[in-house]
């Protein structure tokens, strides 16, 4: 995945046993990998072309005009506009005014970067992946959720809930939400593959129209209408053209009895049912802006502004989605800047505990600053995208591009992830006795 009009590609991928740690998929599952490839030879490109990096990469987007878009490898992008993350993230972070900030910093004996990378990534289901979700009316007018994805700190309780509240009408403390439990949910995708919002939210909200239709008939009986005539409108059970309506309490003591069991012998519950199925994944892009300064003599970095533009669809909720993208943005930091498996000559790890296996902290972490496009996603009822891995997708290139850039005056046109303050200092200590060379 990435965001240019690439032709052909061809890949020769060599697999190597080791006697190392096994490795296996992290937030991103690839897509951090490849995305900090491609955004690095953008940057190497543009120094070696003599063209300004920002430009390169409007020459080679895809144009909002070639949306569908098919890649190489097969997948269809849905509609994305790369420009107009780029035109925003670029506004928002001053990047215009920046060389006047460089000349400030090298005032003062320090070196400032500034690095962009632009993502776009395959998530949120397709593949013939489904979930299944089903909502059932309690006695007491509650709706209890199943769901099989379960939540591990994403805020599901919050979401799966908003999207019930908002079709159905009922206050959040009358939606249960039940996860996890094999006794109670039989089949579940799981977490995973930022699908758990756009399929689970998917199949929770087709749930909920497959109860609406169950419901509609018990409404007309209580209102003495034809089925024909009752509409769900406003969270309530109406008479088209009339102000006569009941709401879902009033289905629920209708369609049980005292004792809580349904009227009719051959229905065990009210309950919608539905299974999702996408037909195509989702595709969140953005622009990730970072800019740093460093201190040439001890190789330390400082994050002085981070801004990640990006386009997730309908935002559900914002604040669980900006959430996401902190946590996601935080794995990215530290892949670039301080997480490395460092072993002996015999083999021996180093690195296995959190004492000796550099984790970001809160203190590693500048201001993240955060703008949000709005493109539904198409083929998606909500219209959300998936967001659980973009921020780690687009972090490590940011943030390699905004250090290579800092080191212009040394000549130093890459350094491998973690940047450290070792690796810096002893790159600048390799170039002409760690002078600059302009």
């Amino acid at each position: 995945c990435n965001a240019y009009r690439i032709a052909a590609f061809y890949a020769n991928v060599q697999g190597v046993y080791t006697n190392t740690i096994p490795t296996d998929v992290y937030r991103g599952a690839g897509r951090p990998e490849i995305l900090y490839l491609v955004e690095r030879l953008v940057d190497v490109a543009a120094f070696d072309l003599s063209i300004d990096r920002v430009e390169l990469r409007r020459r080679n987007l895809i144009p909002p005009q070639a949306f569908p878009y098919t890649t190489p490898t097969g997948l269809r992008y849905e509609a994305s506009d790369f420009s107009a993350v780029i035109d925003t993230a670029l506004a928002q972070s001053a990047w215009s005014s920046f060389e006047q900030r460089r000349a400030d910093s090298r005032r003062h004996d320090k070196l400032r970067g500034i690095g962009l990378a632009l993502y776009i990534e395959r998530c949120g289901g397709g593949g013939g992946l489904s979930e299944a979700a089903s909502l059932r009316l309690e006695k007491d007018g509650s709706v209890t959720v199943f769901i099989g994805s379960m939540s591990n700190g994403q805020g599901h309780e919050t979401a799966y809930s908003q999207i019930v509240q908002q079709r159905l009408g009922l206050p959040f403390a009358k939606i249960r939400l039940l996860q996890g439990d094999t006794d109670q949910v039989k089949t579940g995708l799981g977490t995973g593959g930022s699908w758990s919002i756009p399929m689970g939210g998917g199949a929770i909200f087709r749930a909920a129209d497959d109860i609406i239709e169950k419901a509609r008939p018990i409404a007309a009986t209580l209102l003495e209408a034809a089925i024909a005539d009752i509409e769900f409108q406003q969270q309530r059970f109406r008479i088209m053209g009339t102000d006569r309506s009941v709401g879902w309490q009033e289905i629920a003591t209708f369609y049980y009895r005292s004792e809580g069991q349904p009227k009719n012998p051959n229905i065990d519950m009210l309950q919608g049912n539905a299974r999702y199925q996408p037909e195509n994944y989702t595709f969140p892009y953005g622009c990730h802006i970072c800019e740093v300064e460093l201190d040439p003599h001890t190789g330390e970095v400082q994050i002085l502004d981070y801004l990640a533009v990006h386009d997730f669809g309908h935002a559900l909720n914002p604040l669980l989605l900006a959430g996401q993208v902190h946590g996601g943005l935080a794995q990215g930091i530290g892949q670039a800047l301080l997480e490395h498996t460092v072993y002996d000559a015999d083999g021996q790890l180093l690195s296995g505990s959190l004492l000796d296996y550099c984790l970001p902290r809160a203190d590693d972490l500048p201001n993240l600053r955060f703008a949000h496009q709005d493109t539904p996603a198409p083929g998606n009822p909500l219209g959300v995208k998936g967001c659980g891995e973009a921020g780690a997708a687009g972090s490590p290139p940011a943030l390699i591009n905004a250090i290579v850039d800092a080191l212009q005056p040394y000549s130093i046109r890459h350094l491998d992830m973690p940047a450290t303050p070792q690796r810096i200092w002893r790159a600048i200590r390799s170039t002409s006795a760690g002078k600059p060379t302009d």
